[in-house]
């Protein structure tokens, strides 16, 4: 199934594919999907985690089959139906469905927040919920789906450690990210690395509002010395919001780094054309830290 529906830079919308596990509709965001293909018997890997299905060769390229129908506790997936086969944060997974509905072109800001009464922000694997034609689709969040079944493929905050001691400073650097169980990890990392003075955003639409403040009160330089996003937000995605800070000449010299588990070399060429200072995905916490370094001395 084609998947490659290409979309205009930094216009807040994005593609979700909607695919169904034991009768109920379930969204993944385009960009990160490699393809799709027909179900393929799988190789059982001993000892493994319950939601690994096993391994398979497409194309002589390992790849990890992921019961998608075990993760959402819904019992044990059986042979046929479909592969998405996904590659983000530098990983190629294929996640095991029972059918594949179509793609939706949508806004971000018509992607609800999942409320504190369907699921909490640290043990939540939605990352949004849409309505399309009165159907509910919830949006997964597929990072955390991996990072549960291996927390070693999730920031790698240990490469912090690795900085060794280093001075802190007070340089404002504003965050948007919309994970709160990740926001906190980047920013507890950070400040780890010497960097107090962290503003925190859930989305680029608030990360904005507050660079908008900053600059008609006059305290931009003061406020916000850089700017980390994240790509995948409610409201207003990263892209829109590098687009925003760059084309007005009262922000566009804010640095600006997209952090995100979507960097690849397609969104690396958008990312560019946008304006963005760096692009890094997000297990390169250590990175990031140096990213940062090079962009403040600068």
């Amino acid at each position: 199934m084609e998947t490659k529906i290409l979309l205009e830079n930094g216009t807040n919308e994005l593609e979700v594919l909607e695919f169904v596990v034991d009768g109920n509709s379930y969204g993944i965001n385009v960009a990160k999907i490699r393809e799709i293909i027909t179900y393929s018997p799988v190789t059982p890997v001993p000892n493994s985690h319950p939601s690994v299905e096993g391994i398979f060769m497409p194309r002589d390229a390992m790849i990890t089959a992921i019961d998608l129908r075990n993760c959402l506790q819904r019992g044990q997936s059986q042979p046929g139906g479909l592969f998405i086969i996904t590659s983000f944060n530098k990983l190629d997974i294929a996640f095991h469905v029972d059918a594949v509905i179509g793609i939706h072109r949508v806004s971000w800001v018509d992607i609800i927040k999942p409320g504190a009464t369907v699921t909490s922000a640290e043990d939540g694997i939605s990352t949004g919920i849409i309505k399309i034609d009165g159907k509910i689709i919830i949006i997964l969040d597929f990072e955390k789906i991996i990072t549960d079944i291996n927390p070693e493929t999730g920031l790698k905050v240990t490469e912090i450690e690795a900085l060794g001691s280093r001075e802190n400073s007070e340089v404002p650097i504003l965050i948007a990210e919309d994970s709160s169980l990740l926001r906190k990890l980047i920013v507890d990392s950070l400040k780890k690395a010497g960097y107090d003075n962290i503003i925190k955003a859930e989305n680029g639409e608030e990360a904005w509002e507050y660079i908008v403040k900053c600059r008609d009160a006059g305290t931009l330089d003061k406020d916000v010395h850089l700017l980390i996003t994240d790509i995948e937000m409610p409201l207003m995605d990263g892209h829109r919001l590098t687009k925003l800070v760059k084309s007005d000449d009262a922000t566009k010299h804010i640095p600006v780094i997209i952090f995100s588990s979507l960097v690849n070399e397609e969104m690396k060429r958008k990312g560019e054309d946008l304006g963005a200072d760096a692009q890094l995905s997000k297990p390169e916490i250590g990175n990031l830290v140096k990213v940062i370094d090079d962009l403040l001395s600068k």
